[in-house]
């Protein structure tokens, strides 16, 4: 039985370390207040984010992140990602120096334009040990235990495959692959599409408009992550496209739900007053536009979505039209 530590007993942090218990591994999931911790032990529940959901036995959980980390084999990180760098300057010491260190994370650092790997990376993890997890991923669908597929991408295909042994059980499937720069910017960049298909639905648009922003949307993050260096397969596989469609439509999505408020036309300081967890998109659009023209990428949806975030466009005037270009290219 392989050990394995989760940092963040959020609905995704607890929604995997399920993952990994139904797959056969001891989970140890740190939670930074100890009464949640406590419930999971005592109830087997954690209320606040998974109502409803029975959590395995063999799932333990403390605020001690010491007693968590000790003698992990895997170490799986579901942090906000702009606490990333803060929270391993904190305690990445107590990363067993052998371990797999897991991105559960999607999202850049607002600073320094950094994806998760990266931030690991700078903090002293060597780049065979880092893998990124990434797809089609509604917590609560899968805490649920309704089928569902990821895909577990590092530079080494081996540390790859050992997370997506230990990430695969009877209703979860993870698949492997060596694009870790496509499979986190297909996870980081459909927040946005999906906070754009949010607002287009807060407004009251019908399926062609948010189908032409969806196909549209693909691509213009397909540019974007080829450009970083992406392979093109894997923005139209389960990191990119897979992730595209379930964020875009489901109101378990907070980006969706975010892009909605904005829609029916609260301000981003309402929406984060309403969100009980981070919604990615609203907090990375920003640092991807400053990507996009430093390598002189077009990007008109994601330019829209964040003026409709800043309050500079009404959310009906974001439509279907949103690219420059006259023919549609090839291959797109």
């Amino acid at each position: 039985m392989t050990k394995v530590a989760v940092i963040g007993a959020g609905s995704w942090g607890t929604t995997f370390a399920k993952v990994l218990a139904d797959g056969g591994s001891e989970v140890a999931l740190w939670s930074r207040r100890s009464e949640l911790a406590e419930e999971i032990n005592t109830f087997h529940r954690n209320g606040d984010y998974l109502p409803g959901v029975n959590l395995p036995k063999t799932m333990s959980a403390s605020d001690d992140i010491s007693k968590v980390l000790a003698s992990a084999a895997q170490v799986y990180l579901s942090v906000p990602s702009q606490s990333l760098r803060e929270n391993l300057a904190e305690w990445g010491h107590l990363i067993p120096k052998d371990a797999l260190v897991v991105s559960l994370m999607k999202g850049v650092e607002k600073d320094s334009g950094l994806r998760m790997s990266q931030v690991i990376a700078e903090s002293g993890i060597d780049s065979s040990r880092i893998v990124v997890v990434s797809g089609p991923n509604l917590a609560l669908e899968i805490a649920d235990e309704q089928p569902a597929a990821s895909v577990a991408a590092s530079s080494s295909l081996d540390s790859a495959k050992l997370v997506a042994a230990a990430a695969t059980n009877s209703y979860f499937t993870t698949f492997t692959n060596t694009d870790v720069i496509g499979t986190e910017f297909g996870g980081i960049l459909k927040n946005l599409i999906a906070v754009a298909i949010g607002i287009v639905n807060g407004v009251g648009y019908g399926q062609n408009t948010k189908a032409s922003i969806m196909t549209r949307g693909v691509s213009e993050i397909s540019r974007f992550a080829v450009a970083f260096g992406a392979k093109p397969t894997t923005m139209v596989g389960l990191a990119g496209l897979g992730d595209l469609i379930a964020s875009s439509e489901s109101p378990l999505s907070r980006n969706h739900k975010a892009g909605e408020m904005l829609g029916k036309g609260y301000s981003k300081k309402e929406v984060l007053a309403r969100l009980s967890q981070t919604a990615e998109g609203l907090a990375s659009v920003s640092t991807i536009l400053e990507l996009a023209r430093a390598k002189g990428i077009s990007m008109p949806i994601v330019e829209q979505v964040e003026l409709v975030i800043e309050g500079k466009m009404s959310p009906k005037d974001i439509a279907p039209h949103l690219t420059h270009e006259t023919e549609e290219p090839q291959g797109e």
